[in-house]
């Protein structure tokens, strides 16, 4: 706007051609243009020049630009992206306000974008957009106060009430009426009024969510502000609210520095009280923690594994150096395994990170103490797997994310045994047991027993205990990737009919058992031909008689 041309580096509001106000402050010629224009028919902005600092905004802010600017509409970036943005961080979630019209915007900018809109809220007008090749979802929504300032304030964190019109490209259009940069550059996470949390208690959770993820501090306010929260979180928030932030926290990068936040601050206890309850239950050496201590460092060890094992660069590490080596071979297809999709929303990562959580949940109900004073927890693994399930159907997870973390509890012994009764040496035999009781999730069972393992020892431990148990693992993921369809699933020889026809019987339990038999053997490799299968069910059958 060469008009403008003499306001350079000064904020300015324009309807049309027309000058509204202009000066130093973002906010002061906000509140000047909306005292002249209340319908907001202006456009707030900055006038950049060649020495402004560009931000790293996603390529969709450029696209819209020119077309917000025909439509006439003010509209502002807001909440994470604009954060992300500040801190280089690339954002798939961008968040637009406006004043009015927010559905007809959706619509109108999923046509220039090519990509499907939805209504998300029509009462509170608020639409999203979703471009799937991009990974980037798109939300537009009415003010949700009465004017753009109000909206801020009205938001939770200081670092995420900072705003920048939609036409912005540097730095300098950044509208911070709270002191978020502030906040960002201080690394600490505030309030953006007193009654934030109370206003909408799962904003607690995504406090502890978002210092773990940014490795931020709250400030002693924002702190005392979550322990007045924690109290009215399972009363007021949905399920769904709360389970949305509890897999953002286990999908972050420091679940268990924010599972620790959580027993601190007193979130844990309404959110998941199974896990608040193994707080004091004692556990005996080689443990060296408490449950709950040792469950946050499966956590934490779990992160360390899965970052040291498959995301690049790696920093140099004898330990990490030691299990790459290992495992090497089968890293691709974990990482695909890993990366699977969920019913849900969710993924792979998100489904061992749960089963860690979870993993020993069973074991305040399982205790007992010997006479020489070693506690043990007979059938832990069993209970915590119905107590995950339940805690799971209650945050409305989905039948497939429940079953798979289940499982995973249930079966998260196996390892751990068969390395202690087997020296790390695997059987045909004792591979297609595991797999066949615990099926794929076998794969996220070992992945958790190195975990469960580090955290037991604080570390790899007794030199040839740890080696056991990483040559077992190493074996289940050969089993598993390389020789499937011989030892994990090996295809049938012969099936119900063959049997009852060959051996005259009627159908029921027997054929059942005699092909249960008779698959395992093969998987063993005593069984290569139908011939030795049918062979082998006589004789099965006979002594079974």
């Amino acid at each position: 706007m060469t008009e403008l041309s003499s306001y350079l580096g000064q904020w300015v509001a324009t309807r049309g051609s027309e000058l509204l106000a202009a000066g130093a402050s973002a906010v002061r010629v906000y509140r000047a243009a909306l005292a002249i224009d209340p319908s907001e028919n202006f456009f707030l902005h900055f006038i950049e020049d060649e020495t402004s600092e560009s931000l790293p905004l996603a390529p969709l802010v450029e696209t819209t630009r020119p077309f917000l600017e025909r439509e006439g509409l003010p509209a502002y970036l807001v909440g994470g992206a604009v954060r992300d943005a500040f801190l280089e961080r690339e954002s798939h979630d961008l968040d637009f306000v406006v004043p009015r019209d927010a559905l007809r915007l959706t619509f109108r900018l999923g046509d220039i974008a090519g990509a499907p809109a939805y209504i998300l809220d029509k009462e509170r007008e608020t639409g999203r957009i979703v471009l799937t090749d991009d990974g980037v979802t798109v939300d537009v929504a009415t003010y949700r106060d009465a004017d753009l300032l109000a909206d801020l304030y009205d938001r939770d964190f200081t670092i995420n009430a900072m705003a920048l019109p939609a036409t912005a490209r540097t730095r300098d259009s950044l509208i911070d009426p709270l002191g978020g940069l502030s906040d960002l550059l201080a690394r600490r996470i505030r309030l953006t009024h007193a009654e934030a949390l109370l206003d909408d208690p799962v904003r607690a959770l995504r406090a502890i969510r978002l210092a773990a993820e940014l490795a931020f501090e709250l400030t002693r306010d924002t702190e005392e502000a979550v322990l007045a929260a924690s109290v009215f979180l399972p009363a007021t928030v949905s399920a769904e609210r709360v389970r949305d932030e509890l897999v953002k926290i286990v999908d972050g990068p420091r679940t268990a520095a924010a599972v620790m936040q959580m027993h601190t601050l007193g979130l844990l206890a309404p959110v998941l009280p199974e896990l608040e309850a193994l707080a004091p239950v004692p556990q005996s050496p080689p443990h060296y923690e408490p449950v709950l201590a040792h469950t946050i460092s499966v956590l934490r060890w779990l992160e360390y594994l899965l970052a040291g094992l498959f995301e690049t660069p790696v920093p140099p590490d004898d330990l990490l150096d030691q299990m790459r080596a290992a495992l090497f071979p089968y890293l691709a297809p974990l990482a695909e395994y890993l990366n699977r999709p969920v019913v849900g929303g969710l993924d792979g990562k998100t489904i061992l990170g749960l089963a860690a959580l979870f993993h020993d949940v069973g074991k305040r109900q399982t205790i007992t103490q010997e006479e020489d004073g070693r506690y043990r927890f007979f059938g832990h693994a069993e209970a915590g797997a119905l107590l995950a399930a339940a805690r799971l159907r209650d945050l409305c997870f989905s039948n497939e994310a429940i079953d798979q973390v289940s499982r995973i509890v249930a079966e998260h012994m196996r390892p751990l045994l068969l390395a202690d009764a087997q020296g790390g040496e695997l059987s045909r035999r004792a591979a297609y047991r595991y797999f066949k009781a615990g099926g794929a999730s076998g794969l996220d069972v070992a992945l958790l027993a190195l975990a469960d393992h580090l955290a037991t020892y604080n570390g790899p431990g007794n030199e040839q205990v740890w080696s056991n148990l990483l040559a077992l693992v190493t074996s289940l993921l050969e089993f598993y990737f390389n020789q499937y369809e011989e030892t994990v699933k090996p295809p049938a020889l012969v099936n119900g009919r063959d049997l009852m026809d060959y051996l005259d019987l009627p159908p029921g339990p027997e054929i059942g058992r005699l092909l249960q038999l008779i698959e395992e053997n093969q998987a063993a490799g005593q069984i290569k031909s139908v011939e030795e299968a049918l062979r082998f069910a006589r004789q099965a059958h006979e002594v079974g008689a």
